[in-house]
């Protein structure tokens, strides 16, 4: 067995000269990060330890930190660091018959649905979460019952969880708004952020409605949670995490059942941890975050 510690102390420096070329280490005492690795032994059984002594590390490659990566979703600091999970509910009626759906409680959870709902809730058997919190929209609380079902704590379901309202087009299939309102579907498909309704800009208020979501998650006892609503509304919940605008709605995709992670520490800053996963949905993969 052969035991070695090694440490290194590497200095900062500050930015090149455009005169000298040289490069000046910053005084102390933020001049060095001082990092131990210590090896116990060459066999695949004994981890590798690293001891960060100034910070914490990964030896996966994972980020430091995430201060001022994303703007603040919140004013007023968290009471703690929280993980929030995000699901989009199971296949419904709608999505099968290829139909807007939107804001519309018509549309329910289909047999496929259920299934892929029971999906979620046993890749999540292994998690603690603290609160459950959904759309009331039919096919979403469908979804919540089932995963949440064996679970002491009641869900919680809020309004600024809905679907955005899309007027006329709700309940049409794809094809027939297509042909009927051709210049309002192909603005809905290709240019979201400007499809609007006499005035009423459905998506460019779905950022001020996600905005409110976050503030009512974020700032509910408990540090673990589960989210689970629709499409759309977690296409802006995603993008306001990330400081990213209305006109990047169709640049995030959610598959039904796929599951999304953020992490946010107390001043209510964003990071983004897992996009979409669906490993469940093609297999009996149990999570472990």
């Amino acid at each position: 067995m052969v035991c070695v510690v090694l440490a290194f102390e590497i200095p900062l420096f500050s930015s090149l000269s455009s005169t000298s070329h040289s490069r000046r280490p910053v005084n102390p005492p933020t001049c060095c990060t001082r990092l131990r690795i210590q090896c116990s032994k060459s066999s695949p059984d004994m981890p590798l330890s690293t001891e960060l002594l100034t910070n914490e590390a990964s030896l996966t490659g994972g980020a430091y930190g995430f201060e001022r990566a994303t703007t603040p979703l919140t004013q007023k600091l968290l009471s703690s660091p929280k993980q929030v999970t995000l699901i989009r509910h199971g296949l419904s009626s709608w999505n099968e018959e290829k139909r807007v759906q939107g804001s519309s409680d018509l549309s329910i959870l289909t047999e496929t649905g259920v299934k892929q709902a029971e999906r979620c809730r046993k890749a999540l058997a292994n998690i603690h979460f603290d609160q459950c919190f959904s759309s009331p929209i039919s096919r979403a609380k469908s979804t919540a019952e089932v995963i949440w079902q064996g679970r002491e704590e009641q869900l919680v379901f809020l309004d600024s969880l809905k679907e955005a309202h899309l007027f006329f087009l709700e309940g049409m299939r794809n094809v027939d708004a297509r042909e009927r309102y051709p210049k309002e579907f192909t603005m809905w498909r290709e240019d979201p952020a400007n499809f609007n309704v006499n005035g009423i800009y459905p998506v460019r208020k779905l950022w001020g409605t996600a905005r409110e979501a976050w503030r009512d998650i974020l700032f509910s006892p408990g540090k673990n949670f589960l989210v689970i609503t629709h499409k759309s509304i977690l296409r802006a919940l995603i993008c306001t995490a990330l400081g990213l605008g209305p006109d990047r709605f169709r640049a995030i995709d959610v598959n039904n059942g796929g599951m999304s992670v953020f992490s946010f520490n107390r001043k209510g800053e964003a990071m983004l941890q897992s996009l979409n996963m669906t490993a469940h949905m093609y297999s009996d993969h149990v999570y472990p975050f």
